[in-house]
């Protein structure tokens, strides 16, 4: 089509070009934003916000003597579930169990505190962390199209080149 309107192989070669640049930048963009977001308000003081509060912990995975993994539960007493959150493992050890491990840390942790669920959400579009939240148990419960990270400012160019898949997932532990 671009050659069609323009007639110049020059331009229909550069546009594929310059959308996958501009797509790689919004992601950028929107990414980073997210990380600073996150990097001043829970993971800023993870003591503050999942070790104190009752029904929330953070656990951490350690290998060599080097962080490998991480995973904060946090708990809603409103409706007495635990959310599992920040769940992430060094791109270096990721297929050797441990994101299994950690999670099942926030499983146990339900139970013991008698939480009827266990709930997630996630943007992550591999696959295996899909399979990885089913391997536990969780159940797919729902997906939110065009979901918004915090930081995101949902300006037209930003909608254009990244968009987002919010996916939930649950963990009937027992009964109400």
């Amino acid at each position: 089509i671009c050659f069609v309107v323009t007639k110049s192989f020059l331009l229909t070669c550069c546009l594929p070009i310059f959308l996958m640049g501009m797509r790689y930048y919004f992601s950028r963009k929107v990414i980073l934003h997210y990380l600073d977001c996150a990097l001043h308000t829970d993971m800023s003081d993870i003591e503050q916000y999942y070790m104190k509060p009752p029904g929330s912990c953070f656990w951490v995975a350690v290998l060599d003597g080097n962080v490998v993994g991480i995973v904060a539960a946090r708990g809603n007493e409103e409706d007495n579930t635990v959310e599992l959150r920040r769940m992430s493992v060094d791109s270096n050890y990721r297929g050797k169990g441990i994101a299994k491990a950690l999670g099942r840390k926030v499983l146990e942790f339900a139970m013991l505190n008698n939480y009827s669920s266990v709930v997630l959400g996630t943007t992550a579009v591999k696959m295996a962390a899909h399979r990885l939240y089913e391997s536990l148990g969780f159940k797919h419960v729902g997906v939110v199209e065009h979901y918004a990270l915090p930081g995101m400012t949902r300006s037209l160019l930003e909608r254009m080149f990244f968009q987002l898949r919010y996916h939930r997932y649950r963990l009937q532990l027992r009964e109400e």
